[in-house]
């Protein structure tokens, strides 16, 4: 893997894990459908820094409220052990149970993760998933916006966008687009169900990689590739701090039509060519296939 090629991947992991355009979806579309490939997609170890580069990217746009939620969980343990009940709740301490209740609907998908993991290679299945990522983002432009924040919002919300975030573990499916949209339509307030969407991805992300420490122990891990693999997480890190920003002002504008258009446009192009390679009426597709 070439410096350059780690710059490439750190790029677009960053981008697409943030926008809402489902970076799993591009992924499968690329390998399966158009037979490309980037040097570094089959590092184990290096997809793992790169996962770790975009939490950094979370940890960096909302550092305040991470250490907060930091600071009121050791204050909630000794609450704990003293045997206190604060009368009123802090915000922080409500948002670590909120985000708790949130990751909760992910151990629905353990059970048929392999059955998931397949639907990668059906490529009309993430054509289908990206019309219906576009749908989301088209709809969540319109409808009223909420007033519910961390003080308001009801374990039912949250449940309801933690399935959203189980939903999203499908390809084509945009987990910040399913997750934010799904927030918008439990009445959130906007800003907040951005930045609920991005604190919930943290365990989503960390409990990911810990799945796959025992591959990155059975590949190893090359330290002649180190440079490489410091360009890549910088580049995911600094890639995914600007596209939060980016959704933060898309979503408190209301104008994620942008991103739906371009969701049905890679959607359509997706289930066409798969029907073309269908029915061999282009060759050069079957060769991906």
């Amino acid at each position: 893997m070439t410096l350059l090629n780690a710059l490439i991947l750190g790029i677009i992991q960053g981008v697409a894990e943030f926008l809402p355009i489902s970076s799993s979806g591009h992924l499968s579309i690329a390998q399966n459908l158009l037979g490309l490939g980037v040097e570094g997609t089959d590092d184990v170890f290096f997809d793992v820094l790169l996962h770790l580069g975009t939490l950094a990217a979370v940890f960096a746009a909302y550092w305040t409220d991470i250490r907060e939620m930091v600071l009121e969980f050791f204050r909630m343990i000794s609450d704990v052990a003293g045997g206190r009940s604060p009368q009123k709740i802090p915000p922080a301490r409500r948002l670590i149970v909120l985000i708790v209740v949130g990751t909760l609907p992910l151990f629905l998908i353990l059970p048929i993760k392999d059955l998931v993991e397949g639907l990668y290679s059906n490529t009309f299945f993430v054509g289908g998933a990206l019309l219906v990522t576009g749908l989301l983002l088209y709809f969540c432009d319109r409808i009223r916006k909420g007033r519910k924040n961390e003080r308001t919002v009801t374990m039912a919300d949250v449940l309801v966008v933690g399935l959203g975030q189980a939903v999203a573990t499908c390809p084509g499916i945009s987990r910040s687009g399913m997750t934010i949209s799904m927030g918008c339509f439990r009445g959130m307030e906007r800003r907040f169900a951005v930045r609920f969407a991005f604190l919930l991805s943290i365990p989503a992300v960390l409990g990911a990689n810990i799945l796959q420490i025992k591959d990155v122990a059975g590949a190893g891990v090359d330290v002649k590739l180190l440079p490489a693999y410091i360009l890549g997480v910088a580049a995911a890190a600094v890639s995914g701090y600007l596209s939060i920003r980016l959704v933060r002002m898309v979503a408190d504008k209301g104008r994620f039509g942008a991103f739906a258009c371009y969701c049905w446009a890679a959607g359509a192009i997706t289930v066409v060519l798969s029907l073309l390679r269908a029915f061999n009426l282009l060759p050069w597709l079957n060769v991906a296939a």
